[in-house]
């Protein structure tokens, strides 16, 4: 999608994965079962740390990636 002009965002647990297949956006997740949330805090809390995963991903879309 990069190749097309199309800025990506990857969000892992794996970033050392994403990493050698070549991602150049990467932001590390909360964990592997569920890298957008935490399954085990309260739904509040839950709904601040998916917005600031996702606000991570929107900063990291802002910045110029070199080729």
């Amino acid at each position: 999608m990069e190749k097309a002009g199309i800025p990506v965002v990857q969000i892992t647990a794996v970033t050392p994965v994403a990493r050698m297949v070549g991602s150049n956006r990467v932001i590390q997740g909360h964990g592997i079962v569920h890298p957008l949330g935490d399954a085990d805090l309260p739904p509040e809390e839950e709904k601040e740390l998916r917005r600031q995963l996702v606000q991570q991903a929107l900063e990291a879309l802002k910045r110029e990636v070199k080729s």
